[in-house]
């Protein structure tokens, strides 16, 4: 009679299986602290406007050079600060899929986790 495995081919037992899952987890919590304690930051218009947001898309501050205030040309800057807000969303989204994606072993999880 054949040995049932589980289901789990290469002999992997169960209790192995529930403790990797559990490491990846706290690791995976770990990660997802770390990422959004940091800082990410970009720049729009040639360095004139900067935005820094956290890993949890906060902003944490909006940084404008003096130059690229023309009170003639508001639209211009409300444009240029807004592309660099979305810029640093997007470093940091992109680095919190890169840094998971390590933690995982590169698996696709459900449910926006990374």
């Amino acid at each position: 009679m054949a040995k049932f495995n589980g289901g789990y081919g290469g002999g992997m037992n169960m209790n192995a299986m529930m403790k990797q899952a559990q490491k990846m987890q706290q690791d995976m919590l770990r990660m997802q602290e770390e990422l959004a304690a940091r800082e990410y930051d970009a720049t729009a218009g040639g360095g004139v406007v900067r935005a820094v947001v956290d890993g949890s898309h906060q902003v944490k501050a909006i940084e404008i050079d003096p130059e690229a205030v023309d009170p003639e040309d508001v639209e211009m800057l409300q444009d240029l600060i807004v592309a660099a807000v979305n810029e640093a969303m997007r470093i940091a989204d992109e680095t919190a899929a890169n840094e998971m994606k390590k933690v995982t072993g590169g698996m696709n999880l459900p449910g926006g986790l990374f």
